[in-house]
């Protein structure tokens, strides 16, 4: 994940209302575990052939859909992961981790998740698009990712949710349906950030829509061992006190579950 940042223009009120959100104390996973509401989402399949995932920031994909990933992958599924961003404005202010050599640690350890999950080295997209600004190359973002999407004979794309509070994530997956739109394939939607600022029934949630990914005992262990190596995400650094992903966040994405908002009316 990374920092959040308000846009300008008419969405400035809503995006420093949404910083603000994702920057306060959020929401106890005690109370989600509590929740009935699980029980109202079936469970849906993965379709064959090819899957593209889509990431803001390095982590967003092993938050989201890692147990998955891993699982698809131990059974020979082709999946490519696109990475929009470094992340390199997690740690802003940071003289230990100034932006260039933040973005060089978060594609390290961005690899070694990948390689915990089997994702193929030759199957890695990095796309280089700065951080916290996303929105302002949103067509050539969806013009990238549909190239991925054709030329790797994808039959679905996954992407964080283009309701998630957070401008990166939020404009990822904007694009990613315009591009599975032009493509004519499914769209998944992971939320990440959502975990933290709603609250279970919350009316901003298009909760009809969600669907489980049930995960096994190995899938949840691996999942949790490429989680681990996003140092930077999980530590302080000696200048930066404050953990982008403490324990109480991690805790929301290490569920035997993983959720995906599915738009399709066949789901």
């Amino acid at each position: 994940m990374s920092e959040p940042r308000g846009s300008a223009g008419g969405m400035a009120n809503d995006r420093r209302e949404a910083a603000e959100a994702i920057q306060a104390a959020g929401t106890d996973e005690s109370l989600w575990a509590a929740w009935g509401g699980w029980d109202r989402w079936g469970e849906v399949a993965v379709p064959e052939g090819p899957v593209v995932v889509l990431a803001a920031h390095p982590d967003d994909e092993v938050l989201g859909f890692g147990g998955t990933i891993g699982r698809l992958t131990a059974a020979d599924k082709q999946v490519h992961v696109v990475t929009v961003t470094d992340g390199e404005g997690s740690h802003p202010g940071s003289r230990q981790m100034p932006p260039p050599v933040l973005a060089r640690a978060r594609r390290a350890e961005l690899a070694d998740a990948l390689d915990v999950l089997g994702v193929d080295g030759h199957r890695r997209h990095r796309l280089g698009v700065a951080d916290t600004g996303v929105d302002k190359d949103e067509a050539d973002v969806g013009a990238r990712v549909e190239k991925v999407l054709r030329n790797s004979g994808a039959t679905l794309c996954v992407a964080p949710w283009s309701g998630d509070l957070h401008s990166d994530h939020e404009a990822v997956g904007r694009a990613a349906r315009a591009a599975a739109t032009a493509v004519g394939i499914e769209l998944w939607q992971y939320p990440v950030w959502m975990w933290h600022w709603a609250v279970p029934e919350d009316p901003r949630v298009p909760w009809r829509s969600f669907h489980r990914l049930p995960l096994a005992p190995e899938e949840l262990a691996r999942k949790g061992a490429a989680l681990r190596c996003f140092r930077t995400q999980i530590a302080p650094l000696v200048d930066h006190a404050s953990v982008v992903l403490p324990p109480e966040e991690l805790a929301h994405h290490q569920r035997p579950f993983e959720t995906v908002i599915v738009e399709t009316e066949s789901a």
